[in-house]
């Protein structure tokens, strides 16, 4: 395993907020050439002020094979790619629009199957995917059945690239419940409420932090070795 990722170019696509932020960070601590990519701009900047260093920035609907397709025309060759972006639905199954269970899936699903599919070209053969699922995918949760199945087609599609793409590495991180902006729109007696109820059940009695899941991701970029796998990052909330 190298030290660092000097030297190396590194796409991180969602990664203006929350995890995919921390992701980019811990990307550029290792001295790697940051391409990140959002849909949106004015996070985009946010971002970069926040990162620093050799950062360029890129808007993208992932959800659009063209602008996936055009975006990686434009970033050119690269080492690591790491896709974290998605868009959240909760509801209960019987209630929830198709439309938007569709947004899901072209969000997080084809959004993801773009990525891999138009930057494998462009990746060195030794390079590494990383897709993002999510708990839910092995341990199912009422109310979230689109974004559970979207995270375990992802699984089977980062299994099935594993052995296509040969020398290309590509592995899955699955995280559990994470405090991120995602969490913000709820009110604040609510959502650490919701943090505690869930840090007393699993086994680290804690919640994640994104900085749990971009060391993670950070191991899976550097192992020349490791293909093909999902890394849970859940404080062991899958075991019970």
């Amino acid at each position: 395993m190298t030290n660092s990722l000097e030297n190396q170019k590194i796409v991180v696509i969602g990664g203006s907020s929350g995890i995919g932020l921390a992701v980019a960070k811990a990307v550029a601590a290792e001295g790697a050439k940051l391409i990140l990519a959002s849909r949106s701009e004015s996070k985009l900047e946010q971002a970069k002020t926040e990162i620093g260093g050799e950062t360029e920035t890129y808007q993208l609907n992932i959800s659009s094979e063209e602008s996936v397709k055009n975006f990686f025309e434009k970033v050119g060759t690269f080492n690591g790619l790491v896709i974290t972006a998605f868009i959240g639905l909760s509801g209960p199954f019987m209630e929830i629009e198709t439309v938007k269970a569709r947004q899901v899936f072209d969000n997080k699903f084809w959004g993801s199957y773009y990525a891999a599919k138009y930057g494998a070209a462009k990746l060195d053969k030794n390079g590494s995917i990383i897709f993002f699922s999510g708990s839910a995918a092995e341990k199912p949760i009422a109310g979230i059945s689109a974004l559970a199945a979207a995270n375990g087609a992802i699984e089977s599609l980062a299994r099935s690239l594993a052995l296509e793409l040969g020398t290309i590495r590509v592995n899955v991180v699955s995280p559990g419940l994470v405090e991120t902006p995602a969490y913000s729109g709820m009110p604040e007696e609510w959502r650490q409420g919701y943090f505690e109820s869930v840090a007393n059940e699993i086994p680290l009695k804690r919640i994640g932090q994104p900085e749990d899941v971009a060391e993670t991701v950070i191991y899976l970029i550097k192992n020349k070795y490791t293909t093909g796998s999902i890394i849970n990052v859940d404080g062991g909330n899958r075991m019970v």
